[in-house]
């Protein structure tokens, strides 16, 4: 396992939490409790969201036969390494919203913040997750019956970190934390100055 502190450090003092979230590929092939795994969603279920609407929606894969339907929409490059991970989850919200005449303008702002509580109790909680755009959006809508006022966002995998050794060479290459710009490269005071 990669020691968190020695490959990333924050230039402000926050949680480590943060730094100790990161999206590795390697995964167990271990089941997670129903209360370990719904205490992510529990988290989810905290974040804000605009009037309180609440867009974020979430299908589960942990059954094998509904594990098996998420690997065939969920692009061959994604499948070489998630095979192993014990849960799926599709990340959706609903866009339609009479609340806001017809669209809820944050639906993505919203459901983003929600991942967000739950890729970090995920963390809390000795799991690992890794989510993905890399997925036949179409092949998955019909898959696990999105209607079309709801938007698909991407599929995470969750479960328990695995050895890299388990990955082919290239996703060895990979399997470690990332790097972050620094603060001052995004933030500007008072008007716009970056690319």
């Amino acid at each position: 396992m990669t020691d968190i502190t020695e490959a990333r450090r924050a230039d402000y003092d926050i949680d480590l939490i943060y730094l100790k979230r990161w999206s590795p590929r390697s995964f167990l092939d271990k089941v997670i409790p129903d209360d370990i795994l719904y205490s992510l969603f529990e988290a989810a279920r905290w974040a804000p969201s605009a009037a309180n609407v609440q867009p974020w929606r979430f299908i589960v894969a942990k059954k094998e036969e509904d594990r098996k339907r998420f690997l065939a929409f969920i692009n061959e490059g994604n499948t070489t390494w998630c095979s192993n991970a014990p849960v799926f989850v599709a990340v959706v919200s609903k866009v339609a919203e009479e609340r806001f005449g017809g669209k809820n303008p944050s639906h993505a702002f919203d459901v983003g913040a929600a991942w967000g509580f739950f890729a970090l109790e995920a963390t809390r909680k000795g799991l690992i997750t890794h989510a993905m755009g890399g997925f036949n959006k179409n092949l998955a809508r019909e898959a696990l019956n999105v209607p079309n006022d709801y938007e698909i966002h991407a599929i995470i995998a969750v479960g328990y970190q695995g050895s890299k050794d388990s990955l082919n060479e290239a996703n060895q290459n990979r399997e470690k934390p990332s790097g972050r710009r620094p603060v001052e490269d995004f933030t500007f005071e008072g008007v716009f100055l970056g690319e």
